[in-house]
């Protein structure tokens, strides 16, 4: 299925970008270093979850972001500096990826055609979500980096749960199933899954699927005794890392507004570690954060916090010379 521009329209909000940096819809010829992007809508389950609150998390977080940075010139002590330094870095928000009432796989091919043309661009991809199958068609658009039999892309997964069902109700491309469409890529190699614990929609066949694959099942209970830096030092160096966060791979704590919160989970501090030890390590392609649901939210609490884990992915890829 293909689709002709424009593949995504202006977010719906009155402070309308993520700090409000420039809009930028022509993705055909799209100039920037890093592209904030909306996938409000992933594959449902049931009609009921066709715009389901988490559809309104990237006009939350974007709405939010006026209250994690006052200005690009204030110092971050996250990153030890201002959030680009005296580099000059252009940063852009390329909207929501359009949806159609009467065609709900539409939007899955619209976002893999931005993604494309955004990776094409030599931007930095940081996807606000939607709910966990929104990756997928991102995943699929990475395909357009070479060499990926011999240098196959690293995927990194915050979350909770596994999320390796083959289908639900019929559908195989939702919320449950991103990890294991994900494993069917050919670019895509090692998994590393960190702060599994609790139930989830995982059975005894999921988990044995993603052990058979090779994935690196780390349990919140085993990254709570190494710590991150221990899990940073298994991920191999020198390579290409996608990173897709689940906001309740989260502590409650920190982000309280998601639809199956765990107890446990990472961090605040220790999701800035992987964020910043990844761009270290090598080449960040991309990052999202999902499955938000503002309407659960406390004082904003979870949309400031993915307005953070997003500037601290800006600020470790400018801090490790991507955009020298």
């Amino acid at each position: 299925m293909t689709f002709a521009p424009p593949f995504t329209q202006a977010p719906r909000s009155d402070f309308q970008t993520f700090l409000n940096f420039e809009l930028a819809l022509d993705l055909e010829n799209l100039q920037a270093d890093v592209a904030i992007l909306g996938l409000p809508y992933g594959d449902p389950y049931s009609m009921e979850e066709v715009t389901n609150d988490q559809s309104n998390a990237p006009t939350a977080v974007r709405r939010a972001s006026q209250r994690v940075s006052i200005g690009l010139d204030h110092w971050d002590f996250d990153l030890g500096g201002p959030l680009t330094g005296d580099k000059a870095v252009r940063i852009v928000d390329c909207g929501d990826v359009i949806a159609e009432r009467d065609d709900l796989s539409a939007h899955y091919a619209r976002a893999e055609a931005a993604a494309r043309r955004i990776f094409g661009n030599g931007a930095l991809l940081i996807s606000i979500g939607g709910d966990h199958g929104v990756p997928i068609p991102v995943l699929r658009a990475l395909d357009s980096f070479g060499d990926t039999d011999r240098d196959p892309i690293v995927l990194v997964q915050v979350d909770a749960h596994l999320d390796w069902r083959d289908e639900v109700n019929g559908v195989r491309e939702g919320y449950s199933s991103p990890i294991r469409r994900a494993s069917e890529l050919d670019h895509i190699g090692e998994i590393f899954q960190i702060g599994l614990r609790c139930q989830g929609s995982a059975r005894r066949e999921e988990v044995e699927a993603a052990r058979a694959y090779g994935s690196h099942l780390i349990s919140d209970e085993e990254l709570q005794d190494i710590g991150m830096k221990a899990v940073l030092e298994r991920i191999p160096d020198d390579r290409r890392y996608y990173l897709t966060i689940d906001a309740d791979g989260l502590d409650p704590a920190v982000m309280p507004a998601v639809a199956g919160p765990a107890p446990g989970g990472l961090s605040y501090l220790q999701a800035r570690q992987l964020i910043q030890g990844l761009a270290r390590k090598g080449r960040m392609l991309g990052m999202d954060i999902v499955e938000i649901t503002p309407a659960r939210d406390h004082n904003e609490i979870t949309s400031i916090t993915a307005g953070n884990l997003i500037l601290n992915m800006i600020g470790a890829a400018v801090r490790a010379g991507y955009f020298d």
